[in-house]
């Protein structure tokens, strides 16, 4: 037997309402200020890795 895997892929757009668009930028802002916190205040585990 042969084993074959199919890839998909699909491409779209999204055309948000201006609210949706207020709340994709709240969003992706609280995501964007808790990345470079955790980048600011690495954990102690992290530097006891190799590498």
């Amino acid at each position: 037997m042969h084993n074959c895997s199919v890839q998909l892929r699909y491409n779209f757009r999204l055309y948000p309402t201006p609210g949706q668009c207020q709340a994709l930028a709240r969003a992706f802002g609280c995501a964007r200020t808790v990345f470079n916190d955790r980048l600011r205040c690495p954990s102690p585990s992290a530097e006891s890795l190799p590498g």
